[in-house]
């Protein structure tokens, strides 16, 4: 039971190629489904969450390096919070990607999942890039924005995405050694890129011990 992580530039078409490779495998697509549960572990609404991540560069200011703290469990638990801070999203999110992951058969998008399942036996990891001009365009005819929309969406989501990963302590992110897979989305097409990963997922599988 593969599990699939997807990272990418913003605008290199990663919800899109997700859902196709998702779609091709039988497999799960979990981006939303991560907002659903971290909203019902922590009995706020799903509105809070999405917000939270959105402000995610310059709220998250600290990455600890086993991911979650020592006394986690407990806390996380065996509360009933009905607020999110910091530290509870972390857990959460912590907790519910190897929680995905464990369930196996799912495509995951994004959200440092490159990192919490860096050592998993099953996980295949996967970076997608484009030039600033193509991601523009990819905005402008995949949503529907006009250009000046369309730049001003990718330019933001790009720091709003490095200042999280600085204030994570992580500036890897695009150090392709984090990934099985790196796509250069400007040199093919997303059917060729869905091909690919399908591809490596299904000899990830066929590899494993029987």
């Amino acid at each position: 039971m593969a599990v699939i992580t997807i990272s990418r530039q913003f605008g290199a078409g990663g919800i899109t190629l997700g859902k196709m490779v998702a779609d091709e495998l039988g497999y799960t697509f979990a981006d939303n489904d991560i907002v659903q549960r971290v909203a019902k572990e922590a009995n706020v609404s799903t509105n809070w969450v999405e917000s939270f991540e959105k402000e995610a560069g310059s709220k998250l200011s600290r990455f600890i390096s086993s991911m979650v703290s020592k006394r986690w469990v407990d806390r996380v638990l065996g509360d009933e919070r009905g607020y999110l801070d910091e530290q509870i999203y972390l857990d959460y999110l912590v907790l519910i990607i190897a929680q995905l992951a464990d369930e196996g058969n799912v495509v995951i998008l994004g959200r440092g999942s490159q990192y919490i399942l860096n050592d998993h036996p099953d996980a295949v990891h996967v970076l997608l890039m484009n030039q600033l001009e193509n991601r523009i365009k990819f905005m402008m005819d995949r949503y529907g924005m006009d250009h000046k929309k369309a730049e001003r969406t990718v330019k933001n989501e790009d720091r709003r995405r490095t200042s999280l990963y600085k204030r994570l302590g992580k500036t890897d992110y695009e150090d392709p050694r984090l990934y099985n897979l790196v796509l250069n989305m400007s040199q093919m097409t997303l059917e060729t890129a869905r091909d690919m990963v399908c591809d490596l997922a299904k000899q990830k599988e066929a590899s494993k011990p029987s």
